[in-house]
């Protein structure tokens, strides 16, 4: 288990102090919301979904208790919004990695894994494709019928392979981020590794630490960031401006990404 002290210097501390979440037995209509929210925010990859999207049929035969978590995954991943959002513009390597992760909370391993996938796609298609990940051992020993799948791959377990933490940092990018706003779905993130069958590089997301005062479903909320002007080197600098923005949840890492990579400094980022 990663210690808190590390997880939170290496952005995953959120993960790290969230417990799982399961549908237990003689579970209420207030436990089976909490499965459908996190059940989308981690087969979608964190990404914004709107009320109109949601789907309403696979959502109502969870509250009867006709279908389990798993059916419930397996019918958010098999849907025309999953295809939509990580199937048809992405290509098919960075769609195989998506799938580790949404599917099975980690990155892929090695080369091997993404070939028998890529056959698998191309020999029975994409449902196929997909039971492939939530029919497996692995999925049925980590998940079972009644956890949503939750990101693993920063913790040491039983049959996991060391390189597969290195990786997960490749394919995870933040709690305040998603999948879709990435802007990296054009190419997939682990070819080069993958191929060479070496270590990926941990490079700590001071961008994934969780920001005080926001949670991963207040997505409609601005928030104010203010800013101190870097100097450029060009000309003196004796006084520096000062700067605010005004963001979105979703736009929050990549803006201070690109305020880091000025040399601004942010001064306090609070609700707008």
């Amino acid at each position: 288990m990663t210690s808190s002290m590390a997880a939170s210097q290496l952005g995953f501390e959120p993960f790290v102090a969230t417990s799982k979440t399961e549908l237990r037995a003689n579970w209420t209509k207030d436990d089976v919301q909490a499965v459908i929210i996190a059940a989308y925010r981690q087969v979608f990859g964190n990404d914004h979904l709107m009320q109109s999207e949601r789907l309403t049929s696979a959502e109502s035969l969870l509250l009867q208790g006709n279908i389990g978590v798993r059916d419930f995954i397996r019918a958010l991943a098999q849907s025309e919004l999953y295809r939509q959002k990580f199937f048809y513009s992405t290509p098919q390597v960075r769609f195989i990695e998506l799938n580790y992760k949404h599917l099975l909370g980690r990155a892929p391993y090695d080369e091997a894994e993404i070939a028998a996938h890529v056959n698998t796609y191309t020999q029975k298609g994409y449902e196929t494709e997909i039971n492939s990940y939530i029919d497996s051992l692995e999925y049925q020993e980590n998940f079972g019928e009644s956890i949503v799948p939750y990101y693993r791959g920063f913790a040491t377990q039983r049959g996991q392979k060391t390189v597969g933490f290195s990786r997960m940092f490749q394919i995870y990018r933040g709690y305040a981020n998603s999948d879709r706003a990435q802007g990296k779905n054009k190419s997939a993130w682990l070819t080069q590794d993958l191929a060479r069958n070496m270590a990926t590089t941990v490079n700590t997301p001071t961008f994934g630490r969780g920001l005080t005062g926001t949670i991963a479903g207040d997505r409609g909320q601005l928030y104010r960031v203010r800013v101190m002007q870097g100097n450029s080197g060009r000309t003196p600098q004796i006084r520096r401006s000062m700067t605010e923005f005004l963001v979105t949840y979703d736009q929050l890492s990549p803006t201070l990404q690109r305020l880091n990579q000025r040399g601004s400094r942010v001064v306090n980022i609070s609700p707008a």
